[in-house]
């Protein structure tokens, strides 16, 4: 890509290079890919060799290639396809906050949603992207050249975060809308009631869709990093509390933790697949420990 993207300049392209995403269910697409598809061959029969990805089910490998070439290859059996993948970003005003990391939490969603696409696309997978806040705002679909992901780049240029955040009826929306096993992927604060948020991703996931929710989070947002009184202000409704630090801080503390573990259960029981991410972690750090080799 010789274009310059705010998102994705040319040194984090280059460093996300040997990336791959996965899905752990079957998956349906038009193209010969790197993915199980719900659509099996004649037989199951042994066809050929493809190089191990992170993902796959170890028991996979054919360790007599491997102690023969010293190379991870896998035997397939039966048909394999592209995915599609839906990427999702929270706009809401929330996400416009910074106080810890060097990026604001929409900042960084959009580094981590260009990234994504970028690995997807040089995969030869497809990937779309959905911009919401109380309602979806833009979608494109998904596309599967680098060229084609320009107007996507250039959309998450011209975000300006505000409104309010439903990310449930996005998810629902989403749901209705896709009509092939694909991937979504989530990125945002999440800041909403929990259960609202897990109902949406049942929602994709009873359509037999694979969900990854990307969870993004400044780290003053999980630990108060202040001491004394201060007027809190709440982002998209602009209602403000003045509290005393000190007074809150333990409390505090164990509201976040009941948060992120309701959270990280409802995914869990849902079949997703939950990652919390601290926007102090540079994105490339952030996208290999969830998508580089083992």
């Amino acid at each position: 890509m010789t274009a310059a993207y705010k998102f994705l300049p040319p040194e984090l392209a280059d460093r996300l290079r040997g990336l791959g995403v996965t899905v752990r269910r079957p998956v349906e697409g038009g193209l010969q890919g790197l993915h199980r598809s719900p659509h099996h061959g004649a037989s199951v029969e042994f066809a050929d060799y493809r190089e191990y990805t992170r993902g796959d089910p170890p028991n996979r490998i054919d360790w007599a290639v491997y102690a023969r070439t010293d190379r991870h290859v896998i035997r397939r059996y039966q048909e394999e396809t592209n995915v599609r993948a839906y990427i999702l970003v929270d706009t809401s005003e929330s996400m416009a906050f910074r106080d810890a990391g060097k990026l604001s939490k929409m900042d960084y969603a959009c580094h981590l949603a260009a990234g994504l696409m970028f690995v997807l696309v040089n995969q030869s997978d497809a990937a779309g992207l959905t911009l919401f806040n109380d309602a979806v705002q833009k979608q494109f679909p998904p596309a599967s050249s680098l060229g084609s992901l320009r107007p996507m780049l250039l959309a998450l240029e011209e975000i300006k975060p505000s409104g309010r955040s439903k990310i449930d009826k996005a998810l629902h929306t989403l749901a209705e809308q896709i009509q092939r096993r694909s991937l979504v992927i989530l990125i945002s604060d999440l800041l909403q009631n929990p259960a609202d948020t897990i109902r949406g991703i049942r929602h994709l996931q009873h359509n037999k869709h694979e969900v990854l929710v990307l969870h993004t989070l400044d780290a003053a947002e999980i630990n108060l990093n202040f001491s004394g009184f201060t007027e809190l202000r709440e982002l998209e409704t602009g209602a403000r509390l003045p509290v005393h630090a000190d007074e809150i801080r333990d409390a505090y503390a164990a509201e976040v933790q009941k948060f992120l573990d309701e959270l990280r259960r409802g995914c869990l029981g849902s079949l997703a697949d939950y990652q919390l991410i601290d926007t102090r972690t540079p994105v490339e750090e952030a996208l290999h420990a969830k998508f580089g080799q083992p």
